[in-house]
């Protein structure tokens, strides 16, 4: 989804994976955040690591040079039982801070609790109340899809929340 120019006061949410990366921009307006563009960047599980670490970088860098973000906001990797998905998703978010450095965007980050209890009251939230909340709070005509991109622009909004 795409629709107004990029400019200032935008901030970008991202939901960093290997497999797949969602991503939401929003550009911070009165009395609501308008939606520039969500998605995700999805690699294939056939490629190298490294290949699909390289094309995360890419596009992540490329959504940067398109939408010149004030912010770039990530969700907080949270460790549960899979190590191994877990330092894949640690390697995906080194390219993505990588970006942001290079380009001097500042970096905020949220737990996952955080992200849900912002945008829906509540910090145990399922995927598709985030996706709902995402729809109504952005006035969209129908649910973000995939979640990552949902989740995408929650981590934005919820950095948007925070810092009035």
């Amino acid at each position: 989804m795409r629709s107004t120019p990029p400019g200032e006061g935008t901030v970008i949410g991202i939901d960093p994976g290997v497999a797949r990366t969602g991503y939401g921009v929003l550009k911070r307006c009165d009395p609501y955040p308008t939606p520039l563009a969500f998605g995700c960047i999805e690699t294939g599980s056939n490629q190298r690591p490294s290949r699909r670490l390289l094309e995360i970088y890419e596009k992540i860098s490329l959504l940067f040079d398109e939408y010149t973000p004030e912010c770039v906001v990530l969700e907080q990797l949270f460790f549960s039982r899979n190590i191994t998905s877990a330092m894949h998703v640690s390697e995906a978010r080194g390219v993505i801070l990588l970006a942001a450095e290079q380009r001097g965007i500042p970096v905020a980050e949220y737990t996952p609790n955080q992200i849900k209890l912002a945008v829906t009251g509540s910090g145990r939230a399922e995927k598709h109340q985030v996706q709902e909340m995402m729809r109504r709070l952005l006035c969209l005509q129908e649910l973000p899809r995939p979640d990552d991109a949902a989740d995408g622009l929650a981590i934005a909004l919820c950095h948007i929340n925070m810092v009035r």
